[in-house]
């Protein structure tokens, strides 16, 4: 970690239990990881793109999970001045840092996943 990166605060930081639950906290809804994973593979991205990207995301959800992970200072939201002005995101050097994790995330079901039969079989 490099000095400009701060650490976040969490409430049990010294249990020994407490950075796995923060960090699934952090990253542990349904999009956050699919749209830090996103960033991840392709940079800074508007809006639109990252509603292309994502696939299956209403705008108010995708709004909303931008708005979480900016909150969370993993996301960074930036106003690029161009006709017409538009709004890009872009991982802060806190949610780089996530890069590992979401990499094994992806590793691991790669591995262990399969598609299920139909909806009602599958696990999520």
């Amino acid at each position: 970690m490099t000095e400009s990166t701060q650490q976040l605060e969490v409430w049990c930081a010294g249990e020994d239990w407490c950075p796995i639950t923060a960090t699934a906290t952090l990253i542990g809804k349904k999009w956050h990881p699919v749209v830090i994973h996103r960033l991840l593979d392709n940079g800074p991205l508007g809006f639109n793109a990252l509603i292309d990207d994502v696939g299956g995301i209403s705008s108010k959800v995708l709004s909303d999970v931008l708005e979480d992970l900016e909150e969370k200072r993993l996301v960074d939201r930036a106003i690029v001045n161009e006709k017409p002005v538009r709004v890009e995101y872009s991982l802060t050097e806190l949610g780089e840092s996530l890069a590992p994790v979401i990499e094994e995330m992806a590793d691991w079901g790669r591995e262990y996943l399969t598609a299920a039969a139909d909806e009602d079989s599958s696990i999520a």
